[in-house]
């Protein structure tokens, strides 16, 4: 029985610090950790114990490591740190909490148009990343595109990936084969283009919810990519604009020189289909008899049933002897079932292209020559056949050592000074304590690794620390409760730090382990890690984070996690990002709940507003001299944002009105009236003539601004 050598809570390189485990692989763990020297969260990838002694495989996670290590790009997964500690071999990544593009996809049945071509462009500027560096995926899928909450998208798992030495590279491992490229399929070579045919089928999924290609066995699905011609995406959702399905056909194109031949010719077209999806841009040439769809030949079917059949026998070989390693598996968490299996394809099988023979054994007999030489030199240096100088400026890099540092002095130095100058230098100081009342307590006293030598980075270099005779035993708390355990161990004078895990073995709330552990001395004041537990992991879920969310959305996440939706209620909200999304939840965010609990929303109404109220007697408008008691006036009451508040006519005076729930603070009144003038007569005293003026009627206008009460 092989025992899980990562404890949560214990630290690693001296800086990590175990949190949880987030999932799992074929060959390692991922653990989201703590980086006490940089202050961040982080994800460490820890290769198994049953892994860790088997040369082979420690020498495919270092290339992973040094392949993915060398990548810094926002659409990739970056790695920060590689390292060796007590037999554990680790990469620590950034980590990325967000969702696959497969459980998205699964998640909307497809996508749209816009949305699937910006995540297919945010995917080949992090592959372009990766090949600008000569570094191939080669297994490109919807499970290896992770969706931040953010909406970043990132490509990740570089676990099959190796640094390309020439144009083209031999590909002995495929990716999952709804993916794989013709020439994967057939064991052939594997470069850029590859990487170009898998992102298409990845476009495809993206539009259509479906691959193009599907079969009951992982031959039928390969032998498909090599011989049956694309389905136009068209077919399945005709919406799709011409350049978008031309775009797809050409990344998916049977042979490599009638792809896109490099990612940066693909994002061109990508971001021209944004502008001007229905124009027929895409120049796509038609294939010619080499490049056109052929039937599998005799050979190819061969090959492939052969590299199936073996792979079958090899696992059942696997299972019988108990003691043997595991064949290296696919490191892709989100891998749901054996459709999406790897296909191991065998470096001695014959030959892939007749056309390429001599130029593969060329390349053979080259490869055999380096390896041969590096072997030499490598046993020709631990004999100490081949010397070298003690500095690191005489020292050349040889292809394919480790890179050196001196090493530097720190006798005498404080403990904490002397991590934090080893760290800076890549190498990974490990405490112990010796009594000795002749140095300061937390002195160095001594190192494994004397000054001035040259060491490989990531070695671990054990420190003596000097210790007063008063240490304190470190007292059992495994097993009581957490309230317990703190108090026994406050008392006995240390600070208690707490870390919480499942374990089905141990009751909720109590003490599952401790560092340092019981019986061990530590001195007065140092810090006790203690393992609580939170049952068994079954009956609890995490709680996301749906603040932010428009309702649908935070209803799917709350669904996708094993949660349900209890009330949901509007309230307004003076964050005007949040309007029309929910603006609380009634658990907080990462909290543990039982599965199937209720989860209260609010969604935004938006910023609430200030409301005003107009009560009281709207008097005559005596303003116009011409106005007489007992006219006939039409009164009008209107907002100052044009809401018309009353509009009658009276003779009365005053109008009583009463108006709440105004939102403009002002307004206007506006009296309309009409003056009639009598018929006159008069005499000229000269001609003794009379005179007479009719009578006439003039519409008068009055207004008064108004200002109205807050409420």
């Amino acid at each position: 029985m092989v025992i899980d050598m990562i404890k949560i809570g214990m630290m690693i390189g001296d800086r990590y610090e175990i949190l949880e485990k987030i999932g799992t692989g074929g060959m390692s763990d991922v653990y989201k950790a703590k980086d006490h020297k940089l202050n961040r969260f982080v994800a460490v990838k820890v290769l198994k114990q049953e892994f860790s002694e088997n040369a082979n495989f420690v020498s495919k996670f270092r290339v992973e490591a040094q392949a993915a290590a060398g990548l810094m790009h926002p659409n990739i997964v970056n790695v920060y740190d590689v390292g060796e500690e007590s037999g554990i071999y680790y990469i620590v990544m950034e980590l990325v909490e967000g969702i696959t593009l497969k459980k998205y996809i699964e998640k909307k049945a497809r996508l749209s148009v816009k949305e699937a071509i910006s995540i297919a462009i945010q995917v080949s500027m992090g592959i372009e990343a990766a090949h600008n560096n000569h570094i191939i995926h080669r297994d490109i899928k919807p499970q290896n595109i992770i969706i931040s909450k953010e909406g970043k998208v990132k490509v990740t798992d570089f676990g099959i990936a190796k640094a390309a030495t020439s144009n083209t590279i031999t590909s002995n491992v495929m990716g999952s084969v709804h993916y794989t490229s013709p020439e994967q399929a057939r064991g052939g070579y594997s470069d850029e283009k590859s990487d170009i045919y898998s992102l298409g089928i990845t476009m495809f999924e993206m539009l259509t919810g479906r691959v193009p290609f599907n079969g009951e066995t992982t031959v039928a699905i390969a032998i498909k990519h090599i011989q049956e011609e694309l389905p136009s995406p068209r077919e399945y959702v005709p919406e799709i604009p011409i350049s978008v399905e031309q775009i797809v056909c050409k990344c998916c194109q049977k042979s490599p020189d009638r792809r896109y031949q490099s990612m940066a010719e693909l994002i061109v077209d990508l971001k021209q289909s944004l502008i001007n999806p229905d124009e027929d841009f895409v120049k796509v040439i038609d294939p010619d008899e080499e490049a056109s769809t052929r039937m599998i030949t005799d050979k190819d079917m061969a090959q492939i049933k052969r590299q199936s059949e073996r792979r079958d026998s090899m696992d059942e070989a696997m299972r019988l002897k108990k003691n043997n390693v595991r064949t290296y598996a696919d490191e892709d968490e989100d891998e749901e079932d054996d459709e999406d299996e790897d296909w191991d394809i065998d470096e001695d099988d014959e030959d892939y292209d007749p056309k390429m023979e001599k130029i593969t054994t060329i390349l053979a007999v080259v490869a055999a020559l380096l390896i041969g030489c590096i072997v030499i030199f490598l046993i020709g240096r631990t004999f100490g056949i081949f010397s070298f100088g003690s500095t690191g400026s005489d020292e050349q890099a040889t292809h394919g050592e480790t890179e050196q540092v001196e090493m530097i002095r720190v006798v005498g130095m404080n403990v904490d000074e002397a991590k934090r100058a080893l760290l800076e230098l890549g190498l990974t100081p490990e405490i112990q304590y010796e009594v000795n009342s002749a140095y300061a307590v937390g002195t160095v006293l001594r190192a494994s690794v004397q000054d001035g030598l040259m060491v490989d980075k990531n070695t671990n270099i054990v420190l003596t620390v000097a210790e007063s005779s008063e240490g304190i035993t470190v007292p059992s708390v495994t097993g009581k409760s957490q309230s317990e355990a703190t108090s026994i161990l406050e008392k006995a004078g240390f600070v208690v730090n707490v870390t919480e895990s499942y374990d089905s073995t141990v009751e909720s709330g109590y003490v599952i382990s401790q560092s340092p552990e019981e019986a061990t001395t530590a001195p007065e004041g140092s810090s006790i890690t203690i393992r609580v537990s939170q049952g068994t992991e079954e009956n609890k879920v995490r709680v996301p984070e749906v603040i932010g969310l428009i309702e649908m959305d935070a209803v799917a996440s709350l669904t996708e996690s094993g949660l349900t939706v209890g009330t949901v209620t509007s309230v307004s909200n003076e964050d005007p990002n949040l309007t029309d999304k929910v603006c609380y939840q009634s658990y907080s965010v990462g909290s543990y709940v039982n599965k199937g609990t209720a989860i209260d929303l609010k969604i935004s109404t938006g910023p609430s507003q200030v409301t005003y109220r107009y009560s009281e007697g709207i008097t005559a408008p005596t303003e116009d001299a011409d106005y007489r008691s007992g006219m006939a006036v039409t009164v009008t009451v209107t907002t100052a944002d044009g809401t018309q508040l009353l509009s009658t006519q009276t003779s009365s005076f005053p109008v009583a009105v009463n108006y709440t729930g105004i939102k403009s603070a002002t307004g206007m009144i506006t009296f309309t009236f009409t003056v009639q003038t009598e018929e006159t007569t008069t005499t000229d005293p000269d001609t003794g003539e009379t005179v007479t003026t009719p009578g006439s009627s003039q519409e008068k206008t009055v207004t008064r601004e108004i200002s109205f009460i807050q409420e």
